[in-house]
């Protein structure tokens, strides 16, 4: 009986992986009803010779992993420990316990992987897309029986793969089940459809937070909007885009962004001045603000504003003694199926703090740290600066900055003003004693 058993040692944990785990059923859910695939796998895996094992490697083909934005599993309800391989696109699943059998499940979010199809439509034109992706679940290890179903956003469905056993449904198709499915298998399949959702995303955001030990954070977003769905084929009529509903359907007229429930002091412009077509709803748990630019955004077009507000610290500043800890999001809700190309989070903390530590949620790219200079400002304010890469929704989770900072330190601006404000006082007061006239006082004898 060959029997091998694989030990890793991640993070001082050992990891028990193995030779004779096989896939006993996959059931994968693909949801292409927006811009972002979704795709949720319900994976029961278990030892053929019935050793124990916790761990588990999720791999993903070169091809695939450059459109992989964020991997999770999870156990029933609770979430698994997911940590990535340092070489290749492989991830490890680690379980509680070791056993010879689990079913638990992951999900995994795709970007750029749906385009237009075609790349050019005419204003009144409906948008069609296509979706190229995995046929099977690709996977390091063989699979007994997979079951596939495919949500798309309408029933218009102008071509798909057939592969029997397969059924359609309204805006669903149905594929297998199947059997004995070798690991690694790398065939394909192809949907080609109406989806008339907004096709958009953030090329760039810049989000500068600046924080004050006098009560305030304030919060400044620089975004780079750029319209990804088919391009407009000829020119624009507003005339006809106002006059027929049916016309532009696939354009961006306006969205929601939200913002913490404690924001206030909102600010929404762009280079030609402050934007008024915007509305701001403040929600038990949320501030929703509905965003219009200042024209519609079609296939091809773009835009960039900047969305600035404040922040209560008490809420996300907490310390003790002469330590700090910031607890913020890396992201906010921009608009519902987000992507982010690109975000640099800009961090400014205030003067004299040191001993700084980030704990970002994931892995992120740290960049030079410098600093930043302000109103009473002496030696700079330390600036901590990072960024990260194919960003959605999923990523809107919560960093930590922990820094000391003496509280002697607070005395210093309004010693500065105090200062600044006496030494005014004090050139009036020898300005008006000092005689600067040239002309020759006679005095009575």
């Amino acid at each position: 009986m060959d029997i091998r058993i694989f030990i890793l040692f991640l993070s001082n944990q050992v990891i028990f992986i193995t030779s004779k785990i096989i896939n006993q059923n996959v059931e994968r859910s693909i949801d292409l009803t927006t811009q972002v695939v979704r795709e949720t796998v319900k994976i029961t895996a278990e030892d053929t010779e019935g050793i124990p094992f916790n761990a588990y490697n999720v791999v993903f083909n070169e091809d695939l992993a450059q459109h992989v934005s964020f991997v999770s599993a999870k156990h029933t309800s609770k979430k698994l420990t997911m940590r990535k391989v340092s070489a290749g696109s492989t991830n490890v699943i680690m379980f509680p316990e070791a056993a010879p059998s689990h079913v638990f499940y992951i999900e995994v979010i795709y970007t750029s992987q749906i385009q237009p199809y075609p790349e050019e439509i005419k204003q009144a034109d409906k948008q069609f897309v296509r979706y190229t992706g995995p046929m099977y679940f690709y996977s390091a290890y063989k699979t007994r029986f997979q079951k596939t179903q495919v949500k798309l956003a309408t029933s218009n469905i102008i071509s798909y793969t057939q592969i029997k056993p397969y059924a359609v449904s309204s805006n669903k198709i149905k594929y297998g089940p199947f059997e004995d499915i070798s690991g690694h298998s790398k065939e394909l399949m192809t949907v080609h459809y109406e989806n008339q959702t907004p096709f958009m995303s953030v090329n760039r955001l810049e989000r500068t937070i600046q924080v004050s030990h006098w009560g305030n954070i304030a919060v400044e977003e620089s975004i780079h909007l750029l319209h990804t769905g088919a391009k407009l084929k000829g020119s624009f009529s507003r005339y006809e885009f106002q006059k027929d509903g049916r016309s532009g359907q696939a354009s961006i007229k306006s969205y929601k962004t939200v913002l913490p429930a404690s924001a206030f002091g909102v600010y929404y412009r762009d280079t030609n001045g402050n934007i008024s077509t915007s509305n701001m709803n403040v929600l038990k748990e949320s501030v929703e603000l509905e965003l219009r630019p200042r024209f519609p955004l079609f296939g091809g077009w773009k835009t960039q504003y900047i969305l600035g507000y404040n922040l209560p610290s008490f809420e996300y500043l907490f310390n003790s003694d002469d330590d700090y800890v910031l607890r913020m999001r890396v992201i906010d809700h921009i608009f519902d199926d987000m992507v982010v190309d690109e975000a640099v989070v800009k961090i400014i903390l205030p003067e004299g703090c040191a001993s700084i530590q980030l704990i970002p949620p994931y892995s992120i790219r740290r960049e030079a740290d410098a600093m930043s200079y302000t109103y009473l400002d002496t030696f700079g304010r330390p600036t901590i600066v990072f960024s990260k890469n194919n960003m959605v929704e999923n990523h809107m989770s919560d960093f930590e900055l922990k820094y000391k900072f003496p509280k002697i330190l607070l005395l210093q601006e309004p010693i500065l003003i105090i200062t600044f404000i006496f030494m005014i006082f004090l050139f009036t007061v020898i300005f008006k004693r000092l005689d600067f006239s040239i002309a020759v006082h006679l005095h009575k004898e």
